[in-house]
């Protein structure tokens, strides 16, 4: 059975999932993959990791790095988690391009290119936002692209970062 529970943020209704004890997904509501990691009825109750995941959504919200994180479960391929583990090395008010992470990743695996589309795609991807922050990766220019929420959603969380 897979959880559900709404959280009401700043910049709008927030969509939590758990299934057990970890968040498995985070969107803003109505944003592009909203929900895909639901694969079976849910059904809304409140939960441990539901709590703690506001909690750190509240801490975060004041414009302060929460000093804990939730347990979360990622699922995905194995090239999606590993652009999600870069995507949680970036600092809280720092910026990455998609193309550093794909260097990041051909490094990895002793490639001399990776696509930053193919990042793109698994950053666009990426079920539990804002906790792993891929609103805090932008074009190879600085611009502000691709964020599943919105582009003023990704920009007001990287000004609230002080990252603009």
């Amino acid at each position: 059975m897979i959880w559900i529970y709404k959280y009401q943020s700043p910049l709008g209704a927030v969509t939590m999932a758990a299934r057990g004890n970890a968040l498995i997904g985070l969107w803003f509501d109505g944003q592009k993959y909203f929900g895909a990691t639901l694969t079976e009825d849910c059904e809304e109750k409140q939960l441990p990791v539901f709590h703690e995941a506001e909690r750190w959504l509240n801490t975060y919200f004041k414009g302060v790095l929460p000093d804990f994180m939730p347990p979360i479960e990622t699922g995905g391929t194995n090239f999606q988690r590993e652009v999600w583990d870069i995507l949680k090395t970036i600092p809280y008010g720092k910026t990455m391009t998609y193309g550093q992470i794909g260097a990041e990743i051909a490094k990895r695996r002793g490639l001399s290119s990776m696509s930053a589309q193919a990042v793109g795609s698994a950053v666009g991807r990426n079920p539990i936002s804002i906790l792993i922050p891929c609103h805090r990766v932008v074009g190879a220019d600085g611009s502000l692209t691709g964020y599943a929420g919105g582009i003023e959603k990704k920009r007001a969380l990287l000004t609230l970062e002080k990252a603009m």
